[in-house]
């Protein structure tokens, strides 16, 4: 698991030329934020472009938390490996613990981790999220001395106009926790802002 810097970014060049092609993105920041240390990046979550959206939305490069699915064959698990891409077992915690060490340790190194806190896709309407991961998250503040930001993102696909799709793309306010207990109380309000930001609605509501 690391991240080739040369191949993220020559790929998201490219997937920024496709893009434009096919979808017309309009981008707004609720707040400019220099994110100069660890920060978790929480998007909406409906279709695979979801990720190459997300990481065209911000300057600096991104890990990703996926399913361990994507990444059974060995060519295609290397190259997502070197795009910042993190397998995650749901099913099975042995094999995801390895994962998790190292996400943790990549924030204590000031990376922006991509936590797609609904688990899988969700098309209109947001899931419920998540929140075991962000808890462990939560739980190495202490050691980085710093409030670790969390930071929602919406994203809602539009009309079809010609060839090209409207995608907006709503980057929110920072919210932040103390305690891992908080996890739960942090997931809740993380889930609000991206159905607001998405303008979809809750479900279960």
């Amino acid at each position: 698991m690391s991240r080739n810097s040369f191949i993220y970014f020559a790929t998201r060049s490219i997937a920024g030329t496709l893009f434009s092609l096919f979808y017309q993105i309009e981008t707004d920041r609720e707040e400019e934020v220099d994110l100069k240390g660890p920060a978790v990046i929480l998007p909406k979550h409906q279709y695979w472009t979801d990720i190459p959206l997300v990481s065209l939305s911000f300057r600096f490069p991104l890990l990703f938390v996926a399913k361990k699915e994507l990444f059974r064959l060995p060519g295609v698990r290397s190259y997502l490996s070197s795009l910042g891409g993190v397998p995650v077992d749901r099913d099975r915690s042995i094999r995801t613990f390895s994962a998790m060490k190292y996400l943790l340790s990549s924030l204590k190194e000031n990376e922006k981790l991509v936590l797609f806190p609904e688990g899988t896709y969700v098309r209109g309407a947001v899931g419920a999220g998540k929140n075991r991961l962000i808890q462990m998250i939560l739980g190495i503040q202490s050691e980085l001395k710093r409030p670790i930001p969390f930071i929602p993102m919406g994203i809602r696909y539009g009309e079809r106009k010609g060839c090209r799709r409207r995608v907006e793309i709503r980057i929110g306010s920072t919210l932040f926790a103390e305690r891992e207990s908080d996890a739960g109380l942090l997931t809740g309000q993380i889930m609000n802002e991206i159905s607001r930001l998405s303008r979809l609605p809750r479900y279960p509501s």
